[in-house]
């Protein structure tokens, strides 16, 4: 295991200024967010400038891409299938094997989630690319039984671990090990059972525990610290808190 950030942790920034100050916190591995309604690169930015867009996500820095965070907002299934595709290539040129997305809102029928999460595993699987499917609240993976079924029903499917969601909301806590055998990638802050996001240390997540919960299904990926902008908090030292106690984990 090793330690990697988001670009999403300086979404306020331009892409190549969040890289460099992940650079000046002594990160070296990145997960690029390929978000339409954020203000770095947009999926259908890719889709139509695919050549441009590998170009830019080769400049990292020195920073080594890791995963690419993908969310799309099509007009159409054609479009969206289109755009997801685009990253897909992407990601292999940029030799990089982990796209995230989200599951679809709860209320959604579960054999269409099942037919698009199909689709996903099937484009990305012809580039050499693996699906991993963000564990969240509000979302159909909310509840880890059902995360871990979507990995059993659509062959390929793994999932993206994102702990807080387990810990603040309704799973309030309980244990979610089901689904540490389909982790294909790790997203980490620090948090409690009534707030997502809280300063790092003034939370319960149990760092240590879940490293070791991973090692033991012997996953070797990133643990990618994920942690949003808060209002009067020095961003930076949150960073470099984060990055340090993970290290001392490992």
């Amino acid at each position: 295991m090793f330690v990697a950030a988001s670009t999403r942790c300086f979404s306020n920034l331009p892409l190549d200024a969040a890289l460099q100050r992940l650079v000046d916190l002594e990160y070296t591995a990145v997960e690029i967010a390929l978000d339409e309604s954020g203000g770095h690169l947009k999926p259908s930015q890719v889709a139509q400038h695919l050549e441009k867009a590998v170009q830019i996500c080769r400049r990292t820095q020195r920073l080594t891409p890791v995963a690419y965070s993908v969310e799309i907002q099509a007009d159409s299934e054609a479009q969206y299938y289109a755009q997801f595709d685009a990253c897909c290539r992407l990601a292999k040129a940029t030799k990089v094997n982990t796209i995230a997305v989200r599951s679809e809102e709860l209320g959604t029928p579960f054999n269409a989630e099942i037919e698009r999460l199909q689709e996903l595993v099937r484009l990305a699987a012809k580039e050499g690319v693996v699906v991993g499917l963000v564990t969240e609240s509000g979302r159909m993976t909310q509840d880890p039984a059902t995360a871990a079924v979507f990995c059993k029903n659509v062959k390929g499917l793994a999932l993206t671990l994102d702990p807080s969601h387990y810990i603040c909301g309704p799973h309030q806590g309980a244990p979610f090990e089901q689904v540490m055998e389909h982790v294909c990638h790790v997203r980490l802050r620090d948090s409690t059972k009534d707030c997502l996001q809280v300063r790092v240390g003034q939370g319960v997540i149990e760092y240590g525990r879940l490293i070791t919960q991973l090692a033991k299904v012997d996953y070797t990926r990133a643990l990618c610290v994920d942690i949003a902008p808060m209002e009067d908090v020095d961003q930076m030292a949150e960073m470099r808190k984060i990055r340090l106690l993970l290290e001392s984990l490992l």
